[in-house]
């Protein structure tokens, strides 16, 4: 009984933290289901008399829909396009010798020490300059090259024997079959965290939309919620019920593959 103590004790503490952190989401979501009156009374803490006025009043007045689409293409096409460069590139610096490989490398991690706020304005130039000022590609076309991601990708790959590359390229097999073929299915853990990373920091994204975007119509839900809730600052339940629906998508992502989620942090962290 002793030994179990000390258990007994840290799933204690834990549980309680858990409750401690769970509490603004679990009130975030029962103040979605109260009236406006009901909110200002602050009467109770589960609704008296549950209403769904405040997401049907959401959906009929801004375009939630089309917020949510954009979110998911942004998010998407940014994981997409970051996992292909990252771990091509990483595959390149990792199995591959040629001049200057060392000092190029370092260049590229040394991008992942210069503040974002000090390439604002050249960032919004250049995107200007594009013709993509207030489409939605602009929200990720600056970040197509991660050095996190490189250095990641990297880091797992430079691990693998470098006799798999060799028997392949004995046996007919070009570097692209190789990176396809040979190294992407042995990085998979390498692969989860950085697509879980890329998808949630480009979900959670709100710097970049408020540089790029100024139609409301091309607004990811980041922005969005900030738009809302300028425009309706007395009106807590739709603001709360906008809140939780952007919280909604992220979280059943996260309920549905947390095994993997789990897996891959902890194998990229044993890295």
């Amino acid at each position: 009984m002793p030994r179990r103590l000390p258990k007994i004790s840290i799933y204690t503490i834990f549980s309680i933290f858990a409750v401690v952190m769970l509490i603004p989401y679990v009130w975030m979501i029962l103040l979605s289901f109260k009236s406006q009156k009901e909110i200002m009374s602050a009467s109770t803490f589960l609704p008296e008399v549950w209403t769904t006025q405040n997401y049907i009043k959401v959906f009929e007045t801004v375009p939630m829909v089309n917020w949510l689409f954009n979110s998911l293409i942004v998010a998407g096409a940014a994981t997409a396009i970051v996992l292909f460069t990252s771990t091509l590139v990483g595959f390149v610096f990792a199995k591959y010798r040629f001049r200057y490989k060392n000092i190029i490398f370092w260049f590229i991690l040394a991008t992942m020490m210069i503040p974002p706020q000090t390439t604002m304005v050249t960032s919004f130039m250049l995107i200007y300059n594009l013709g993509l000022y207030d489409k939605l590609p602009a929200l990720f076309v600056a970040g197509m090259v991660w050095g996190f991601g490189i250095f990641l990708c990297r880091q797992f790959i430079e691990d693998l024997p470098d006799s798999l590359c060799e028997a392949a390229l004995m046996d007919g097999a070009n570097s692209f079959y190789i990176y396809w073929k040979i190294i992407l299915p042995l990085i998979r853990p390498a692969i989860g965290a950085l697509g879980i990373f890329t998808f949630l920091m480009y979900w959670n994204e709100y710097m970049l939309p408020l540089l790029y975007i100024s139609d409301p119509k091309n607004m990811t839900l980041s922005l969005a919620i900030s738009f809302f809730s300028t425009q309706r600052t007395t009106d807590v339940g739709a603001i709360m019920a906008v809140a939780t629906l952007v919280m909604l998508p992220v979280t059943i992502v996260f309920l549905a593959f947390q095994k993997q989620f789990i897996k891959s942090v902890a194998m990229t962290g044993g890295k």
